[in-house]
């Protein structure tokens, strides 16, 4: 597993109806309550969004299988360990973690640490 640190600053945020055309998100999520995307904060400020978390992204460069057992588990639980909170993504190729903006250098050191245990 190599953590990447992306560049950039990214948030939540939530519509009930349709996200605005045009949009960018890097993830997103349909939900009864409505559509989560995560996108630039660039981007949420220049269109006049809501928003009230600040993420870094970090994407764990390794191929998972998506019935994969443990994964998560292992990086929720180092991450926990160094009181870091963190929302997973899962995408086809690779998992992609949230973390709160100032923990990000914080994170991807626990997570090479994990990495570094794990070979």
């Amino acid at each position: 597993m190599r953590p990447v640190l992306n560049p950039g600053r990214f948030v939540y945020c939530t519509f009930t109806g349709r996200a605005p055309a045009g949009l960018r998100p890097v993830a997103t999520v349909a939900e009864p309550e409505g559509l989560t995307a995560v996108l630039e904060q660039e981007e949420a400020d220049a269109l006049g969004l809501s928003y009230d978390y600040v993420a870094a992204w970090i994407t764990l460069r390794i191929h998972s299988a998506l019935s994969a057992v443990g994964l998560t588990a292992a990086v929720a639980g180092r991450l926990t360990e160094h009181g870091i909170s963190c929302n997973v993504v899962a995408g086809f190729h690779h998992d992609h973690l949230f973390v709160t903006a100032d923990d990000a250098e914080r994170a991807v050191r626990a997570l090479e640490e994990l990495a570094a245990e794990s070979s």
